[in-house]
Order: C-alpha cells, then sequence, then structure tokens
C-alpha cells in the first residue's frame, strides 16, 4: 500500500500542484527506485556479469536519482520549484536511459523487461509532474 495519497490528503496547507498527479510520481519514483535496486542486483547474480556493466551501472544510479528526487518532492511545504524541477528533469533522463540498457537486455532477462517497465512509468509520471507545475 502507498502513504502517498493519504499523507497529502492529510497536507494542511494547498498544493501548487494536482494532488493525484503529485502522488501517482511520489509512487512511480519509489517503485523505480526499488526495481532498479533489484535489477542491479539479479544482473550481478547472471553467469556473464560482464556483460551487464552498463545495465548495473544504470540502475544504481537511477536508484538514487529517483530515491533523492522522490525525498524532494515528499516535501510541499515552502516549495520551491528551482530545486524540483531539474531533480524532476534528471530523473526523467536517468529513466529514460536505464529503461533503453534495461530494454536491450529484456529478452532473456525478465528482471530486465520489469525494471524497464518501472522506468517507462517514472519517466512518464515525472514528464506528467513537470507539466503541471508550469
Amino acid at each position: 500500500m502507498s502513504y502517498a495519497k493519504p499523507l497529502l490528503d492529510t497536507y494542511p496547507r494547498t498544493f501548487n500542484v494536482d494532488a493525484g498527479v503529485l502522488a501517482g510520481t511520489i509512487d512511480a519514483l519509489n517503485d523505480c527506485a526499488q526495481a532498479c535496486t533489484a535489477d542491479a542486483d539479479d544482473d550481478l547474480s547472471e553467469q556473464n556479469v560482464t556483460e551487464m556493466v552498463k545495465c548495473i551501472r544504470l540502475c544504481l544510479d537511477c536508484a538514487d536519482v529517483c530515491t533523492a528526487t522522490v525525498r524532494v518532492t515528499s516535501r510541499q511545504t515552502d516549495y520551491d520549484a528551482s530545486v524540483s524541477k531539474p531533480l524532476l528533469e534528471a530523473c526523467v533522463a536517468t529513466c529514460k536511459s536505464c529503461g533503453d540498457e534495461c530494454e536491450r537486455h529484456a529478452q532473456h532477462h525478465e528482471h530486465c523487461r520489469v525494471c524497464a517497465e518501472a522506468c517507462r512509468r517514472c519517466e512518464q509520471a515525472c514528464r506528467e509532474l513537470l507539466a503541471a507545475m508550469r
């Protein structure tokens, strides 16, 4: 169960963006960070790890960027778009790169297919939140 929406529903002030879009992005960021962390670990279990190095690196980068982004976007008090927007833009770029790399391996590694899906969902959610912020 996600706590993003119930917590946003209890927020005592008004939001600068639609709470549903924000909650969806928070959920997608958390899911992507978890999927990327798990995929990197799964990649390390593969017989030919050297073929997976780029995927591992991008998954770890994506998990870190998503984690930082979700922490900042979850804080709405005295919101500062000059901080949130660059993080969301970095998340879009990182999720795209990671998703592209995971898709290269998806035919042979189911964990990469699942991770690519999480990356695509997160990339789209971050784009939607960025659009809602304009």
